[in-house]
Parts: C-alpha cells; sequence; structure tokens
C-alpha cells in the first residue's frame, strides 16, 4: 500500500508539472530516464519545448532578415567609411600645414615683438656709437700718407664735423628712444 501511495505522490508531482506524461505508465517513465534516444523524442514532443523551438527558429528567421537588411547598406558604409578616412586625412594634412603655417607667422611677426624691437633699437644705438667713435678716431688719426692734422682743409673738417654731427645726433636720438622705452613712455598698439 505504501508503494501505492508514493508511486501516486511521485505521478501527482510529475503530471503536475509535465501533464503530457500523465498518460505514461511507470515502466515508461523508466524506459524514458534509461534510453536517452526515447527521452529526446518525447522530449521534443513537449508543447513547452515545442515554444522554446518556435520561439529560437523565430528569432533566427528575424535576424537573418535584419542581417539581409543590414548587408544592403554595406556599399554604402563602405564608401562613406572611404570618404570619412580620405577627409581625416585631409584634415590631418591641413592641420599639419596649420601648424607650419603658425610658425612661419610667428617668425614673421616675431620682427614686430616689441622685446625684439627694443633688442634691436640697443643694438643699433651701440652700433651707431661704434661707428661715431670710429669715424672720429680716422679723424683725429689721419691717413697714413698724410701723417698731419696741418694738411686738412677747412673744407674737410667742416665734412668730418657735418658728417660726425649727424652720426652722435642719430646716436643720441637712439639712447633717448631707448631710456623712454625702459621708463614706458612708449606704447605699441597692436592694430
Amino acid at each position: 500500500m505504501m508503494d501505492h501511495t508514493a508511486q501516486n505522490n511521485v505521478q501527482t508531482r510529475l503530471t503536475t508539472e509535465f501533464p503530457e506524461l500523465a498518460h505514461l505508465s511507470r515502466e515508461d517513465l523508466e524506459d524514458l530516464l534509461a534510453d536517452p534516444a526515447y527521452f529526446q523524442a518525447i522530449f521534443h514532443t513537449l508543447p513547452q519545448v515545442k515554444l522554446l523551438y518556435q520561439g529560437q527558429a523565430e528569432l533566427g528567421s528575424a535576424n537573418e532578415s535584419i542581417a539581409r537588411h543590414n548587408l544592403t547598406y554595406q556599399d554604402d558604409l563602405y564608401k562613406l567609411r572611404s570618404e570619412t578616412q580620405e577627409a581625416f586625412d585631409r584634415a590631418k594634412g591641413l592641420e599639419a600645414r596649420w601648424k607650419e603655417i603658425e610658425k612661419e607667422q610667428r617668425e614673421a611677426y616675431q620682427r614686430f615683438d616689441p622685446q625684439f624691437l627694443l633688442m634691436r633699437l640697443r643694438h643699433a644705438t651701440i652700433a651707431q656709437d661704434d661707428l661715431s667713435e670710429a669715424r672720429a678716431n680716422a679723424f683725429v688719426q689721419g691717413s697714413p700718407s698724410d701723417p698731419g692734422p696741418a694738411s686738412l682743409s677747412g673744407k674737410d673738417i667742416d665734412d668730418f664735423v657735418k658728417e660726425f654731427r649727424e652720426l652722435r645726433k642719430t646716436y643720441h636720438k637712439r639712447v633717448m628712444w631707448g631710456e623712454r622705452w625702459t621708463t614706458g613712455d612708449v606704447a605699441w598698439r597692436d592694430d
């Protein structure tokens, strides 16, 4: 009697979860567990399994349909990728050219930079002083073929004074501009 009750409990739970198997006898259930081919045959006839396979097949078909649809875009996408790569390469080339142009521009504008101009003014001032001093020394020492200053005419002296005065005038103007610059009296506009 206990065997019968236990069998009804197993069958009740089994039939509750899988009512499709309720018609199978105990021997059929034992054969089902023992024979993999028989198990597969019964397993694939279950409605839940059929629904699962049907859903899987529908998903596969949907994926194939989407893939075919996506393949219609393949040529356009390859063309777009190629155009994008060309545009990117062109942009990189232009970016490199931009850097070269900026460098050239900095070099061109450097000579108008206030600090650079001040340096040039200082160098020109020193050069002007050296030039006027060299001219004065040459006049005082005279030429090697003419050893004395007494042999110089009044015109030579007047020419020297005029030339020396112009050289010194330029020198002092440069000194004056340099001093104004260092005290902040010179303003450079960027326009």
